[in-house]
């Protein structure tokens, strides 16, 4: 089988050139079609929707007990703040972080703070399995509680956002 790339310079999926089949290859072009279409335009579609699901996850915390999260949030980030700041004050500054870091992302406006501030937040946000292990963690192993599982399945949201910077640092020059 030879090595192909599509007209913007595209390989698919594997970097193969798609077989024959008995339909004239027309599903198998049409797949390869797509998932040229589909790497070209992933990471475009992982920001929105990661800009998506902060800008709602934001705009929940400005509702008082709107947000399943709100009471770990809030009890990591006063951790976090040395207990400076009040708990309601803390709820609102995360509010505010994670609803200008959904438009960033969603907008692509000032995309590289957007981008900043979202790996910021999830460093602070996984450091509640470090700042509260009697929450996270199931008889002090590595079995995680219902609110630990909410922290871990973080990395995919990490993953997304590597390749969005990856993305968005990798095809524009630095200022």
């Amino acid at each position: 089988m030879e090595k192909v790339v599509d007209e913007r310079g595209l390989r698919p999926p594997g970097g193969l050139a798609p077989e024959r089949s008995g339909d004239g290859g027309r599903a198998t072009r049409a797949a390869h079609s797509l998932a040229c279409r589909v790497q070209g335009r992933g990471p475009g579609l992982l920001r929105v929707c990661l800009g998506t699901v902060f800008l709602w996850f934001g705009i929940l915390k400005f509702v008082p007990a709107a947000s399943p999260a709100e009471g770990v949030a809030v009890r990591t980030a006063t951790k976090l703040t040395f207990d400076l700041l009040p708990p309601d004050v803390v709820m609102l500054l995360l509010a505010a972080a994670e609803t200008a870091i959904g438009l960033g992302l969603v907008t692509g406006v000032l995309l590289r703070v957007a981008l900043a501030g979202f790996f910021a937040h999830m460093a602070g946000v996984f450091s509640a399995l470090l700042l509260l292990p009697g929450e996270m963690w199931q008889w002090d192993a590595p079995v995680p509680t219902m609110e630990g599982q909410y922290i871990i399945k973080n990395v995919v949201l990490v993953a997304a956002g590597v390749v969005v910077a990856a993305d968005a640092w990798g095809r524009t020059p630095p200022p």
